[in-house]
């Protein structure tokens, strides 16, 4: 299993306010009241955020350092026996993957920081899983691709990446994340996590890969974020496979 580590700097339903409120209240017990009332808190808030189209929930304390939105009111549930990983487009081996199969790929460990363009980060957080550069090259990618497109399976999400950034060495197809299976609110059991970049680009829930001429914008380029979305003091250059 190859490691690396990495340093950088760099609509849903909305919560009532009755529950907002109620969240608060438990939010600043939870900080206080020390470990196991903050990792009860921690789990609420990842629910709650999942269907909070405010993005209010962004703002209350956890002492995880992670936030998990959704862009729609809820996401189907996944896991062994109903996840498949989908990849097609301009590859000359279109096919699937199940969970199973996934997890008995080689492995790769990547150690970098998460940071979400709302203004939280997280240090030094371990992802493991299949180089997505890996996949691509099992597929057989065609002359004339120039990009790789990523959908999920809440319905609604999507990201994309050129080619060039879809085959660098800390861009995975993710399957551990802190050292532990991802959990549904974190994304899982599969998502994508793409290293130098802020944290929208790592899609959760992912459910295709499509391999496209060129890029198309995904979720939130379409509302202006940038389609190019590098940390500060991103190395864009010599890390491709």
């Amino acid at each position: 299993m190859a490691d690396q580590s990495k340093k950088r700097h760099g609509g849903g339903a909305p919560v009532g306010r009755r529950a907002l409120l109620g969240v608060l209240a438990a939010g600043a017990v939870g900080v206080v009241a020390g470990p196991p009332l903050q990792r009860g808190w921690g789990k609420a808030l990842a629910v709650a955020s999942q269907v909070d189209g405010t993005g209010l929930t962004g703002l209350l304390p956890n002492p995880g350092g992670f936030r998990y939105f959704s862009v729609v009111g809820s996401v189907p549930r996944k896991s062994e026996r109903n996840y498949v990983l989908t990849i097609g487009g301009l590859v000359d081996r279109p096919g699937t993957y199940t969970l199973p199969q996934l997890r008995a790929l080689p492995r790769t460990r990547v150690v970098g920081d998460v940071v979400c363009t709302d203004g939280w980060r997280v240090d030094g957080t371990p992802f493991e899983g299949v180089r997505l550069a890996d996949l691509l090259d099992a597929a057989g990618v065609r002359g004339e691709a120039g990009a790789v497109r990523f959908t999920c399976f809440d319905g609604a999400y999507s990201e994309s990446l050129t080619l060039e950034q879809a085959r660098r060495s800390d861009v995975l197809v993710a399957l551990n994340m802190q050292d532990k299976p991802i959990t549904h609110e974190q994304g899982g059991p599969v998502r994508l996590y793409v290293a130098p970049m802020y944290f929208y680009k790592s899609a959760k829930w992912l459910s295709g890969i499509e391999v496209t001429e060129k890029v198309v914008p995904g979720f939130w380029e379409e509302r202006g974020y940038p389609v190019d979305g590098w940390l500060d003091g991103a190395d864009r250059g010599d890390e491709a496979a």
